[in-house]
């Protein structure tokens, strides 16, 4: 009995992928509890050797040509099918379709997996389209998730990728995406950060207070009527004398008319007499 057949057997046992430290955790457990020599030489290795183990774990089955191989994933350690026997595998999930997408959806989810976290703004920015109905698919399918809000004016939404595509891709982490470094510094369009003019305002607002206005009394009727309109009171009679060329005796003797200030004038003929 050795070590990586220990591990072996527990990875093999588990429903679900094993992480390193839940695999030391359990030879430590299993050592305590048993009087086995070996099981007891082994609970003292530590999260080093284990790696060692399942390094030579992976190397056994790999020179075996076993149809199965151990990867660690995102989740931890488990085996999986070699992908040349999918075909046969997959005709005991006839119900179960893989799962396609399309090009928009693979160049989102593409752009979400190198640039995390990123608004949906940055990503429209990237492909030049909307990518509402793309990301509702993302979404829908656990691809994609809310990662949080950013900080910027709307306080926009931040998605990330989930354990479930590391999963589904076969990756430890994003760090195992093919070029992630140098795809990672490479300079992508951005988003113009929308300028929030009426938060500024209402700061503003906030910061400057208002001066109560100064109310002043009307006064009486006659006051308001002389401040309304002095000068024409004043200059109406004079701009009439000179506009008539009339003397004041003129004017005294002649009735002025309410409108114009000029004397009534007697109504024109008819001009068409009446006929007898």
């Amino acid at each position: 009995m050795t070590l990586p057949q220990v591990l072996e057997a527990l990875i093999f046992a588990a429903p679900k992928p094993l992480s390193t430290l839940e695999l030391v955790e359990a030879v430590h457990a299993a050592g305590e509890s048993s009087e086995v020599e070996e099981a007891q030489a082994y609970a003292k290795a530590g999260e080093t050797r284990i790696l060692e183990a399942l390094g030579e774990l992976q190397s056994e089955l790999e020179q075996s040509g076993r149809a199965f191989r151990l990867m660690e994933q995102a989740t931890g350690w488990g085996f999986v099918t070699r992908q040349e026997y999918a075909p046969w595998v997959r005709k005991l999930y006839p119900d179960a379709k893989p799962a396609r997408l399309s090009g928009p959806a693979m160049e989102t989810l593409a752009i979400i997996a190198y640039r995390q976290p990123v608004t949906r703004a940055d990503i429209e920015a990237v492909r030049g389209v909307a990518v509402d109905g793309v990301m509702q698919v993302l979404l829908d399918r656990s691809l994609v998730r809310i990662a949080g809000r950013a900080d910027l004016p709307g306080r926009p939404l931040l998605y990330s990728t989930t354990g479930y595509f590391l999963e589904h891709f076969g990756l430890k982490s994003t760090q195992d995406l093919p070029n992630s470094a140098e795809l990672g510094r490479m300079n992508l369009p951005k988003a113009a950060v929308p300028d929030d003019k009426a938060s500024k305002r209402r700061e503003k607002a906030e910061l400057e207070p208002e001066l109560p206005l100064e109310m002043e009394s009307p006064g009486s009727v006659e006051e308001v009527a002389a401040s309304a309109s002095p000068v024409v009171a004043e200059e109406a009679p004079a701009e009439m004398e000179a506009s008539s060329g009339l003397g004041q005796e003129e004017e005294a003797v002649s009735t002025p008319d309410s409108t114009s200030g000029f004397a009534a004038e007697e109504p024109p003929p008819d001009v068409f007499p009446s006929q007898s």
